[in-house]
C-alpha cells in the first residue's frame, strides 16, 4: 500500500513537467506554422497560404495599410507587395488554451508597389488553433531602426 501512494505522489509531482513540455511543443507548433506563413508570402504561394490564414484576419501593416485575408492575399497574388525576404530574428510566445500570441522581432524586404522596401519591425501576432492548424487572426507591426 506504501508502495502505491508513493507512486501517486511521484505521478502527482511529474504532472507539471509533463504540463511545460506540451506548452513547449505547442509554441514550437505556432513557431513553426509561422515560419511557413513567412515562407509562403515569400515564394508567392497563394494557394497554400490560406491555411495558415484565419478568414477573420486584420493585417495591419507597418505602413499603417490594413487588410483582410482575402485583401492580404490579393496583393501578394497580383504583386502589389513582394516579399522577398522574411528574416525573423527572435520571438516570445504565449498560449492561452487554442490561441497563442507571439511578439517578435523581424527584418523583411522586399517591393510595396514596385518600391524596395528593407524594414526591421516589432511584430504582434495573434494565432488560433482550428482544425488542427495554426492561423493567423492579427497581426500588427511597427518599424524599428536596426
Amino acid at each position: 500500500m506504501l508502495k502505491k501512494i508513493s507512486l501517486l505522489f511521484i505521478w502527482a509531482a511529474m504532472i507539471p513537467a509533463f504540463q511545460a513540455v506540451a506548452q513547449i511543443r505547442r509554441s514550437d507548433q505556432v513557431l513553426s506554422a509561422e515560419l511557413t506563413r513567412f515562407r509562403l508570402m515569400t515564394e508567392r504561394d497563394t494557394l497554400h497560404l490560406p491555411e495558415y490564414l484565419s478568414e477573420e484576419l486584420v493585417y495591419i501593416h507597418s505602413n499603417a495599410l490594413t487588410e483582410n485575408a482575402e485583401e492580404h492575399i490579393r496583393a501578394i497574388s497580383n504583386g502589389k507587395i513582394i516579399y522577398q525576404r522574411m528574416d525573423r530574428k527572435q520571438a516570445k510566445v504565449r498560449l492561452y488554451g487554442r490561441t497563442a500570441i507571439v511578439n517578435g522581432e523581424i527584418q523583411v524586404s522586399g517591393l510595396l508597389n514596385n518600391t524596395p522596401f528593407d524594414v526591421f519591425m516589432l511584430y504582434t501576432a495573434v494565432y488560433r488553433r482550428k482544425k488542427g492548424n495554426w492561423q493567423l487572426i492579427n497581426w500588427q507591426s511597427t518599424r524599428r531602426t536596426a
